[in-house]
């Protein structure tokens, strides 16, 4: 097991919002797929540093952070896109999936980080919030385009593997070189 720092609560609340901004302009470099609205984009590569770095309890904070400041109706979704309605939309299961993967990620890492084996369990901490975010998004995209399952696979999970396998990749290098530096 690592040691841990004690921070002031000011400067976790302030690291939960410096992830909310990465995780924004993360979410600003978006690739559209013409046969879905589900954008490619960097936005879960930032919940993958939140989850693995701010541990359970404040990288869902921060995701929390970024999902309150967009429902407001501030552009820091994809696309440059705010409101409350965005949530309400396909990719909206996606965007609440980000606190719960950071918070799956948060409690495997906080509970099984082992400076030896550190690189494959980040990764499959990673693996494992993304699936969570995949099953939330792609059921909310079911219900709010009326898409059955096997046309939602196609269009919101299978074009996103190869590049979140390489988000996951670079998630846990950044993980492990910051993790014994910055850890709660």
């Amino acid at each position: 097991m690592m040691t841990t720092k004690t921070y002031s609560k000011t400067t976790c609340l302030i690291l939960c919002g410096i992830f909310a901004a990465i995780t924004a302009i993360c979410s600003f470099v978006t690739i559209p797929l013409g046969f879905t609205p589900v954008p490619v984009n960097l936005g879960t590569l930032a919940v993958f540093l939140a989850g693995g770095l701010l541990g359970p309890k404040y990288g869902p904070l921060s995701q929390l952070v970024y999902i309150l400041v967009g429902a407001v109706g501030v552009p820091v979704f994809a696309g440059f896109r705010g409101g409350f309605g965005v949530l309400m939309g396909p990719t909206g299961g996606y965007i609440i999936g980000y606190i719960a993967a950071t918070l799956i990620i948060g409690l495997l890492l906080d509970r099984l980080w082992d400076e030896r084996r550190n690189l494959m369990l980040c990764a499959l901490s990673m693996a494992l919030g993304l699936i969570v975010c995949y099953a939330l998004g792609t059921a909310w995209f079911i219900i709010s385009t009326g898409s059955n399952v096997e046309a939602a696979l196609v269009s919101c999970i299978l074009p996103f593997i190869p590049g979140d396998i390489i988000k996951i990749i670079v998630a846990t290098i950044l993980t492990r070189r910051l993790k014994p530096t910055l850890s709660f």
